[in-house]
């Protein structure tokens, strides 16, 4: 059974830094594909990043401020989030899922098949 269990939210001021994990355990990121996913109060839940097999993808939103990245040895994801902004405060959930090929797929939840329980992020201004 795959498990996912992010770490490393918190409370920044804008401009700052953080960089959050995940770790998967009962399979690999290389047999899956990893995609980072964010939702703040009210709102949809919203594609932030993805390494899937047929590449890397960012959200408009973020693109040249963060960063996805995994660690094969370790089991374990990243999301290095640079110039962070008041409205990227979020909770921030890690998710796994199997190969898709329809352009975008990366994109939506539903592509997904294994969720962590999120990690709070804050961005004060």
């Amino acid at each position: 059974q795959v498990q996912l269990v992010e770490s490393g939210g918190g409370l920044v001021q804008a401009g700052g830094s953080l960089r959050l994990s995940c770790a998967i355990s009962g399979g690999t990121f290389s047999s899956y594909g990893m995609g980072w996913f964010r939702q703040a109060p009210g709102k949809e839940r919203e594609f932030v990043a993805a390494i899937r097999s047929s590449g890397i993808y960012y959200g408009d939103s973020v693109k040249g401020r963060f960063t996805i990245s995994r660690n094969s040895a370790k089991n374990t994801g990243y999301l290095q989030m640079n110039s962070l902004k008041p409205e990227d405060t979020a909770v921030y959930y890690c998710a796994a899922g199997p190969s898709c090929s329809s352009s975008g797929c990366h994109r939506y939840p539903s592509m997904y098949g294994y969720w962590g329980q999120g990690t709070q992020v804050t961005v004060s201004s």
